[in-house]
């Protein structure tokens, strides 16, 4: 017996179908290929898990590239918004500097339809070769000055009597640039009083403004006398200076 159960145990454990055979013979081979059925269900299931996790790492990806994309175009509206606050603000710019110009321009034409008024009643005063001398002089203001300066009227009520020795309103053209302020007038002909009072209007726009201006007369006719005392006093002169 002892040696028949040590050949029944060899079997069991070398010879496959002798042991499938008593398993059979046990009642458990169907369970046993069950089993095995089972294995191979589960190792298919396994490799499936396997590609779906692979899939979802794969879509995990796309989902960080596509919102990485997101961010991306996100910062890209913000950036736009930013050019659009600046475009705005730019805009609003050239439209104060357009109203500005604006109105430069016209004071600019208020400017020539006075010095238009002028030439026209010197022609009539003077004769042609006095009004070509004006024109001489008008030349040397609009082209010259009246490109880079802004052009102003300062009207001020002079409440001391500086300029007249009386409380008057005091009224003049101003030109300015940068630091720079030019106090003009244009005469139809000018004496030392004339000079005068330009020169009192430029100590009072001083007084007042804090800012020593430049001065300037245009004019067809200026007296040798009032041209002197515009030299003493730093007044620039510009027309035809007359022997009397």
């Amino acid at each position: 017996m002892s040696g028949l159960r040590e050949e029944f145990l060899r079997l069991l454990r070398e010879d496959v179908e002798f042991r499938y055979a008593v398993v059979g013979l046990l009642g458990i081979e169907e369970v046993l290929k069950r089993i095995d059925k089972n294995t191979e269900a589960i190792k298919s299931l396994q490799e499936q898990v396997r590609d779906l996790q692979k899939q979802v790492r794969d879509l995990q990806k796309q989902v960080a590239k596509h919102s990485e994309v997101i961010r991306s175009l996100q910062e890209q509206v913000r950036n736009l918004q930013e050019q659009m606050k600046v475009l705005q603000e730019q805009v609003r710019s050239l439209q104060e500097q357009a109203l500005k110009h604006s109105r430069v321009l016209e004071e600019h034409m208020r400017v020539l339809e006075r010095l238009v008024a002028s030439i026209q009643a010197l022609g009539l005063k003077y004769g042609l070769s006095t009004e070509g001398a004006f024109r001489e002089s008008i030349k040397y203001l609009v082209e010259d000055l009246l490109k880079v300066y802004r052009v102003e009227r300062w009207v001020y009520y002079d409440s001391e009597g500086v300029v007249f020795g009386y409380p008057s309103w005091i009224e003049v053209d101003l030109l300015i640039r940068d630091g720079e302020h030019v106090l003009v007038e244009y005469k139809a002909s000018v004496d030392r009083a004339d000079v005068a009072e330009l020169y009192r209007v430029g100590v009072l726009y001083e007084r007042v403004t804090g800012v020593k201006p430049k001065m300037l007369i245009v004019s067809p006719g200026i007296r040798k006398r009032a041209k002197e005392l515009a030299d003493k006093l730093g007044i620039e002169c510009r027309g035809e200076v007359l022997e009397v």
